[in-house]
């Protein structure tokens, strides 16, 4: 089967309206063209989210479809604007503190634990503890809104409402049917496909001080504008063979933040997708991101500034990159 990506493009005209591009060895044709030329009136006009409403058969169809198109009269996707991959889902998901070396690195970093332990006898404590968090835990989930969401190469605009703005490179699941209490055995057949976030957090703003007994607010640190950008595109599951042996690499400004593989999360995806659809109704064009490896700027005492450079890539699913400017007063 010819490999085949989904995304959301414009051409760089100020007024271009968006449209749903079919990507084939990074040579992109709007979705609606194709289905007119080659008689696919189901595919027709429809944005990435429509298609993904009726996976089912919009895979079908676009399968059927790249067997036959030539590509040599396309766009080379560097000639067009990059829009949230799926622009805009309904609901995303974010399963935290789901990277065990990241949560063990975290525990130490904070000094969280019981009193009296040196780093090493911290480190074991809270290696035991995750070992009995997938043993016996539940993955940690909380919604980020949509209004968050940035194109995958947009400027990161950082906020004066933060001094700590962080990253955290993450696998995001695409979701392409609806379900509501899904099994475990189940759940990859609610998968479209894969594409890549950073779920970028402002850590001075996690804590609540006004009054302690709130914990986190992920509202405030996590939920601003341009604090996901999401893409460049969806690959359909097909394509990746093991989501769990993806190698996951963060730059900022040249230096190697993050360099891990999908094979450290703690939870997998079929159990995010159980515990998820247990209590909410999972729709088609949902994200869940799956959580973030070691190495974000907490771990370094280093947190994003003017001027930095992000650069984030997920084998098969391609990069993104991101330029920090300063929010204008």
């Amino acid at each position: 089967m010819k490999k085949f990506a989904l995304g959301t493009f414009s051409t760089r005209n100020a007024d271009a309206e968006k449209f749903a591009g079919l990507v084939v060895d990074r040579k992109v044709a709007p979705i609606s063209r194709l289905a007119e030329e080659y008689g696919l009136p189901q595919l027709g006009g429809k944005s990435v989210l429509a298609l993904l409403e009726s996976w089912s058969n919009s895979f079908q169809a676009l399968k059927a479809l790249v067997e036959r198109v030539d590509t040599s009269e396309w766009c080379d996707e560097s000639h067009l604007k990059f829009h949230p991959a799926v622009d805009l889902p309904r609901q995303v998901f974010c399963t935290g503190a789901n990277y065990r070396k990241h949560v063990i690195d975290m525990t130490v970093d904070a000094n969280v634990g019981p009193e009296g332990l040196s780093k090493e006898e911290l480190k074991k404590w809270a290696e035991e503890m995750m070992d009995n968090r997938v043993a016996n835990g539940e993955p940690y989930v909380f919604t980020k809104p949509v209004s968050a969401i940035s194109g995958p190469y947009d400027d990161l605009i950082l906020p004066p409402t933060t001094e700590k703005p962080d990253w955290e490179l993450e696998l995001a699941v695409v979701i392409g049917k609806q379900g509501y209490n899904i099994s475990e055995a189940d759940a990859m057949d609610y998968v479209a496909g894969y594409t890549i976030v950073n779920d970028i957090s402002a850590r001075d703003l996690i804590p609540r001080t006004d009054y302690k007994m709130l914990g986190t607010d992920w509202f405030r640190s996590k939920g601003q504008p341009g604090f996901l950008p999401l893409g460049p595109y969806v690959v359909p599951k097909c394509f990746i063979d093991n989501p769990y042996h993806l190698l996951m690499k963060l730059t900022v400004s040249g230096a190697t933040m993050q360099d891990e593989t999908t094979a450290d999360m703690l939870f997998n995806i079929e159990k995010q997708i159980a515990y998820i659809s247990k209590y909410a109704r999972l729709l088609p064009g949902d994200i869940i991101c799956t959580g973030s490896p070691a190495g974000n700027g907490t771990h370094y005492n280093r947190y994003l500034t003017d001027g930095d450079v992000m650069w984030g890539e997920i084998s098969g699913l391609g990069y993104q990159r991101q330029k920090c400017v300063v929010e204008a007063n």
